[in-house]
């Protein structure tokens, strides 16, 4: 039998952890890599404005990507209060008790839940027993219960990878638990929950089956309230690809992607300048 040193261990434990960091990025940019590739080159004013005509098949996408914004952004500040309130609560006020876990368990649960069960459970409760039929705001309300354990679990880890010292430093000081957790605990988490919750408008933008359960795909027009039907980006990609139109698909896909990107690039810069501010007003 071989027995190996722990220096030669090691090697063969970083390139083994290197090797599938690298296999999924070449995944990762090979997926990517072919939408743009395909999609971007049909990109043009005319497919961003112009209504869908013959079911999709012809013209443009502006009423998807009006109901993929309101979608959205309904979502998110349906989502945000409730998954930072509880994020607040389980790393601050509370001591780990029962109803500690009773709490984090019903996150993880909620979070090993495919995406067909909720748009069945948005279905049976926001369109069927509250009466709001097949709308934007029984979409953003289904989604927004399916990105909740999402923004919970890392709001949770962000604010409780702050130092104990800055808690206490600011008790010392003679502030209130409030005070502290405005002042000392939020900024330094605040990228964190961030992060937490643009993976949740991933999912709110990218999501397909409980938003046609629940938000409707067949309307093409573009929704004049949270009231009316409509269709996402997501959704339209889905069924024009399971039609066969697959320009208009990887076109769709691209503009989602590019979308996405833009999102993320864009709140981290205002995090960034944010973050910088603080630090030279602190200085």
């Amino acid at each position: 039998m071989i027995k190996l040193t722990a220096r030669t261990s090691e090697r063969i434990a970083k390139v083994f952890i290197l090797s599938i960091a690298v296999l999924i990025m070449g995944i990762l940019i090979w997926i990517i890599g072919d939408i743009l590739l395909n999609g971007i080159p049909h990109i043009n004013f005319s497919f961003l404005s112009q209504m869908p005509r013959n079911m999709g098949r012809e013209g443009g996408i502006f009423p998807t990507i009006v109901g993929t914004l309101m979608l959205t952004v309904l979502a998110i500040l349906i989502a945000v209060p409730f998954g930072v309130g509880a994020a607040y609560y389980l790393a601050e006020y509370t001591k780990g008790g029962i109803v500690t876990r009773i709490i984090r368990f019903g996150a993880e649960s909620l979070a090993g839940i495919p995406s067909i069960v909720y748009g069945i459970f948005g279905v049976l409760l926001f369109v069927e027993i509250l009466g709001l039929g097949f709308s934007i705001i029984s979409g953003a309300l289904t989604v927004s219960i399916m990105i909740l354990p999402t923004i919970i679990r890392t709001s949770e880890e962000a604010l409780l990878a702050v130092p104990k010292i800055y808690r206490d430093a600011s008790f010392s000081l003679g502030a209130t638990k409030w005070q502290t957790i405005r002042c000392a605990v939020t900024p330094t988490a605040i990228r964190g929950i961030v992060n937490g919750v643009i993976l949740g408008v991933g999912r709110c933008v990218a999501e397909t089956a409980a938003v046609m359960l629940t938000m409707g795909g067949n309307v093409l027009a573009v929704p004049s309230s949270i009231s009316s039907s409509g269709r996402t980006m997501a959704v339209h990609f889905y069924i024009l690809a399971q039609e066969g139109v697959m320009q208009n698909a990887y076109t769709t896909a691209a503009i989602l992607i590019i979308l996405i990107f833009i999102i993320n690039i864009g709140t981290n810069a205002v995090i960034d300048q944010f973050i910088s501010k603080r630090t030279k007003g602190a200085r």
